[in-house]
């Protein structure tokens, strides 16, 4: 099973000659130990055509040192990545495949760069002698070991400063600012392996260019909705990983990411051709609903705790929390099953590359080539008037299933108005930011009304099954009536935070 850990470093141009100045002036470093010199010998893998190292992501196997094995970097923010490590292995292991799954899509992964680096590591201590941070000068020599600049070497020296576990991130500030006193200036690349493809690429490949060219600002509504499309799939792809590794919040965002992509396309129907997008929505929906039973499983369980939390000791009678404990642990068995399956199949990978084929070759509609403002504001307003037609049709419900029905119709509907106004902030600024916050109330009144439909429904099942087994069922049918009560509070607060949500003047702003 891989190890993992956050990785905070920062890295500094070089030359043989560089020495440490006095660490021991940043306040809260005492001692700076001298460890030696390592040596380290990595072979970096990616796809041929890079697909990692695009994505900024390092996959590389290394011997000597303490952490000798497979190490997978992700990155998080700027000198922030995790980290992921496996033990050393002839080939690549399992753990890892997975995590890079979304990226390579089936595609070999090969031996790309060798780099090998003579590492004279420095331990900055505090009063107790507890680590605070590693600095280490290493002598690096890279060798291409793919494509058409394969054999082609590079050599420099650098420096890394690595926070220590838990450390505090303001201390590489203070040892930044100690290096720049001294002369030594930040690297101007991310890492070793970004530096060794760009030292050792052939000429004219383009990639001896620090940056590449910027994406042109959106212009028309296609431009618009095409950048909204674009950041979505990103995200569902670098999710992927998250989601794996059961990261907190992890199903949630991927599974937002998916319904807001199906939503975009299906509400600017004007701007992409519904004929080429409709089979790839209907695939957006098929993997919200496999990530939906572990979102929904995560929703339930903490709205059962904290329900459980808030009843008197007087009144919990019987084991109320194991069973909840039990029922919980099985439905997180079978919804994690559920996900895994989903992401380690070819329909997932299938979507994911219908995905890119349809940003390359956008189905475009003559709408698109017009100015965002009308195109967009019509499709919102669009939106809103179905959203108003189904908050219309829950409120003439009585109170029960039909309206609990009708709710969650309409809460599907507000989710889709709100993720519409937001695909059109960008092009349509401050109308179209209260147009989605005023919708998002709206949709919180449903949610927190859904919620507790799902949340009653679990309550007597659990009653039922604590009755099956001798226990008492008082507890399950308190907690019940508190959600029935709940609801009801719910279709009260709704007409008032509808009104403020469908106001005249809101449309009338977001027409300009």
């Amino acid at each position: 099973m891989a190890d993992s850990k956050r990785e905070i470093e920062r890295k500094y141009e070089a030359t043989p000659e560089t020495r440490l100045p006095d660490l021991t002036r940043v306040a809260g470093v005492s001692a700076v130990v001298h460890r030696g010199l390592t040596e380290l010998d990595a072979v970096y893998h990616d796809t041929e055509d890079l697909r990692l190292a695009a994505d900024s992501l390092t996959l590389r196997r290394r011997t000597g040192g303490a952490d000798a094995g497979w190490h997978l970097k992700l990155p998080v923010s700027a000198g922030v990545r995790d980290e992921i490590q496996a033990p050393l292995a002839d080939t690549l292991p399992p753990d890892l495949a997975a995590l890079l799954r979304s990226r390579v899509r089936g595609r070999p992964v090969v031996p790309v760069v060798r780099i090998l680096s003579a590492r004279d590591v420095h331990h900055l201590l505090d009063a107790d002698g507890a680590l605070l941070a590693e600095v280490s000068i290493d002598e690096v020599l890279a060798e291409r070991l793919s494509g058409k600049g394969h054999g082609t070497t590079s050599a420099w020296t650098e420096m890394e400063v690595e926070l220590a576990d838990d450390g505090d991130p303001a201390l590489l500030d203070a040892v930044e600012r100690r290096l720049r006193k001294a002369g030594v200036r930040p690297s101007g690349s991310a890492s070793k392996l970004a530096r060794a493809l760009a030292e050792t690429a052939p000429e004219g490949s383009g990639r001896k260019r620090k940056a590449g060219r910027a994406r042109k600002a959106p212009r028309t509504a296609g431009d618009h909705v095409l950048a909204y499309v674009r950041h979505q799939v990103r995200a569902l792809v670098e999710l992927d990983p998250a989601v794996r590794r059961d990261a907190p919040d992890g199903v949630h965002r991927m599974r937002v990411a998916t319904r807001r992509l199906r939503s975009a396309l299906r509400t600017y129907r004007e701007v992409l051709d519904p004929a080429v997008t409709r089979p790839v929505r209907a695939e957006l929906k098929w993997l919200a609903g496999e990530l939906g039973a572990e979102r929904d499983r995560e929703v339930l369980d903490a709205r059962l705790r904290a329900r459980t939390a808030a009843v008197p000791g007087t009144l919990l009678l019987g084991p109320v929390k194991a069973r909840h404990q039990l029922s919980s642990a099985a439905r997180r068995t079978a919804s994690r099953q559920r996900v895994t399956a989903a992401l380690d199949g070819e329909r997932y990978l299938a979507l994911l590359e219908t995905l890119d084929a349809l940003l390359a070759d956008p189905p475009l509609l003559p709408r698109a080539g017009r100015a965002p403002k009308d195109v967009l504001t019509r499709a919102v307003l669009k939106d809103h008037r179905r959203l108003e037609t189904r908050i219309g049709h829950a409120l003439e419900q009585p109170p029960g299933e039909d309206r609990d029905v009708a709710m969650h119709e309409a809460r599907k509907a507000a989710k889709r108005v709100r993720y519409a106004a937001e695909a059109a902030r960008p092009a349509l600024g401050k109308p179209a930011k209260r147009f989605a916050k005023r919708t998002k109330a709206v949709q919180k009144v449903l949610g927190h009304h859904q919620d507790g439909v799902v949340a009653r429904d679990a309550l007597r099942t659990l009653a039922v099954q604590a009755h099956g087994a001798g226990e008492s069922a008082f507890t399950w049918g308190l907690l019940y009536g508190r959600e029935e009560a709940a609801a009801a509070e719910r279709e009260r607060e709704l007409p008032g935070v509808w009104a403020r949500a469908c106001g005249p003047e809101l449309r009338a702003a977001l027409k300009g």
